[in-house]
């Protein structure tokens, strides 16, 4: 995983309790962060003061890596619970990326994966109501902790409401209105900031994504097609 190719060249660990600053906005890049435990949210203040969030990021995902180009953190980072991390020098990392081309290797991958977290943001504001917004929202989280080997259908939502619906473009009282008609359709249920998925199946019918019976089917007509053409 990302965390054990950071493991080898750690040389700080450190705990950000809730609320805690990781980084500021415009500071020099001096560590790339590693999310042991915990969650933090990373987010914008615009010129005329208007705050915007522009991710969740959640154990075994990586912070600072869009700042590699200008060498500047493009946003701020705080600790949204306790929080595990680990810190690695920029200098460090280079050093080891011109001796070990596997770590170029995996640093790619990794830059791929933000880039697909990117695109899911993207589809997510592409959604028209805001129940598609929050089923889409829940379902892309949903696949990041099973990525990361926790549960898909339970967890906590260490972000609060407002901070979701910053990050949708939906009023905070919307995102706790349509998570209440979610519990009320037994699509889910929420206890203060735990969740779980009652039924994906139907959060996925509501975020028009293809079910995973519809998505099996593409794959063996692609398989099929595949093979004629060979």
């Amino acid at each position: 995983g990302d965390l054990s190719l950071l493991e080898s060249v750690v040389r700080r660990k450190q705990t950000f309790r809730r609320g805690d600053l990781l980084y500021r906005m415009g500071e020099p890049l001096e560590y790339i962060y590693a999310i042991r435990s915990g969650s933090v949210k990373t987010y914008i203040t615009t010129e005329d003061r208007r705050v915007q969030v522009t991710g969740f990021h959640i154990a075994g995902e990586l912070l600072g890596l869009n700042a590699i180009e200008s060498r500047r953190h493009k946003s701020e980072a705080r600790a949204l619970e306790t929080s595990s991390v680990c810190m690695v020098s920029m200098e460090r990392f280079e050093q080891l990326a011109k001796q070990q081309p596997e770590v170029q290797y995996e640093m790619l991958k990794i830059m791929s994966r933000e880039i697909s977290h990117h695109q899911e943001l993207l589809l997510l504001l592409g959604k028209r109501t805001d129940e598609e917004r929050l089923a889409a929202y829940l379902l892309s989280l949903s696949r990041r902790f099973a990525r990361r080997r926790y549960s898909a259908t339970e967890f906590n939502l260490s972000m609060s409401r407002s901070d979701i619906g910053n990050y949708l473009g939906i009023a905070e009282e919307t995102v706790c209105r349509v998570f209440a008609r979610f519990q009320e359709d037994g699509l889910i249920t929420t206890r203060r900031r735990y969740i779980r998925l009652r039924d994906a199946e139907r959060l996925k019918a509501i975020a028009h994504e293809p079910s995973a019976c519809a998505a099996a089917t593409a794959a063996l007509v692609s398989d099929a097609f595949r093979s004629l053409s060979d």
